[in-house]
């Protein structure tokens, strides 16, 4: 048995970035995550930071690898009827995204937390909580039989994760949506044709080209969330994201050798609230969104950033105040991130059924308002860019 202050389960950005920001404040912390070390920081998973969450890491001192190898973007492009808009994030908003991997940000926060000492033990397994409506929660795991007390427990395990099932029945609410699609999505080796995120609206369905590097580039195509992946050889792939990118004869998909592969299913949820007595959500364990926002990693680390306030305060002052409004200070931002990635969602992609012509002639009509409306411009860069953490 051994105690801290507050036990983190889940070492994604939201548990270590929790940990980090704790340990700034002088607030011990430990990490248990079911993975390994190796998987955790080799896991593709979302590349777009927000402005905020780049701050951020910059002002805790974890941004120096992202200054150098992140990819600063002052905007993105919106492709439809085979012509390429461009939304100027900097122009409308004096702000900017910086795509740098979610893994990259990992393994950045696992080098700086057990460079200061800090405790996270990988591949526990056997996971569970208790006593969190007590004043001294309890993590049980197996790395040898252990058992955790703290003050607090922080769950950050995902969706998939075991502390939101712990919470008694009832207790939660939850609010989903899945959508009739996803994306089948690949990592090649192949310099990006794009210095810039081009979001396409394609009569065969969406496509999105991003990066992950200047050698690396990310490719998504719009299919069925059953989608073989058997009948999607690489040269099929490639095909189809040539015809759904094709922008003018001058624009051509560099093509290259496919090391990555899969098919993610596109959702929305949301439990509410995001707390239960000493046991608080972050990051997926609490909500999901469609991935065409880029705010999943950029939610849960400003999850993260109110919980590790409202912690700070408890220990300075042993005010309870910031805690308890912990779950709708966030569940704001949570829900206008659930909007415009809905919005974002619903412009871009192709839905099939008796009203699909009608659906495409109004889509091309919202983009021809967003790309010649400054208004409209606006109003999309300022989401996308983030609101402030603050």
């Amino acid at each position: 048995m051994f105690s801290t202050q507050v036990g983190i389960v889940g070492a994604g950005p939201a548990g270590l970035m929790l940990s980090h920001l704790l340990h700034l404040d002088g607030i011990e912390s430990v990490v248990l995550e079911a993975k390994s070390r190796d998987f955790v920081e080799q896991r593709v998973r979302a590349g777009v930071l927000e402005q905020g969450s780049v701050d951020l890491l910059n002002s805790t001192g974890v941004g120096e690898r992202m200054r150098r190898e992140g990819l600063v973007h002052e905007g993105i492009e919106l492709l439809f009827n085979r012509r390429r808009h461009r939304i100027h994030f900097q122009e409308l908003t004096g702000r900017s995204i910086t795509v740098y991997g979610q893994q990259e940000v990992i393994k950045d926060l696992i080098r700086a937390r057990l460079d200061a000492g800090g405790q996270i033990f990988f591949e526990v397994e056997d996971v569970r909580v208790s006593a969190f409506d007590s004043d001294r929660p309890v993590i049980r795991f197996r790395e040898r039989e252990c058992e955790l007390t703290c003050d607090f427990i922080a769950g950050c395990d995902g969706f998939h994760g075991v502390c939101r099932p712990s919470i008694p029945a009832g207790i939660l609410r939850f609010y989903e949506r899945s959508y009739p699609f996803a994306w089948l999505g690949i990592l090649a080796r192949v310099k990006p044709a794009s210095e810039e995120l081009i979001y396409s609206n394609h009569e065969r369905g969406f496509a999105l080209l991003s990066m992950r590097s200047p050698s690396v580039t990310r490719l998504y195509l719009q299919c069925q969330p059953d989608e073989d992946l058997a009948q999607w050889p690489d040269d099929r792939i490639w095909e189809e994201l040539q015809i759904r990118l094709a922008s003018g004869p001058e624009f051509r998909l560099e093509e290259g050798p496919v090391f990555q592969k899969g098919v993610t299913p596109m959702r929305s949820f949301v439990a509410e609230p995001m707390q239960y007595g000493r046991l608080f959500l972050a990051g997926d364990a609490a909500h999901i969104v469609p991935p065409t926002g880029a705010k999943g990693m950029n939610l849960a680390i400003a999850d993260v950033r109110v919980l590790s306030r409202a912690l700070k305060a408890f220990y300075s002052s042993g005010n309870l105040d910031q805690l308890a409004c912990y779950s709708e200070n966030c569940l704001r931002r949570v829900w206008r991130a659930q909007h415009f990635s809905w919005w974002m969602t619903s412009m871009l992609h192709r839905v099939e059924g008796p009203d699909s012509e009608f659906d495409h002639r109004r889509q091309l009509a919202e983009l021809e308002n967003v790309t010649s409306s400054r208004a409209a411009a606006t109003n999309l860069a300022e989401n996308y860019v983030g609101w402030p953490l603050e």
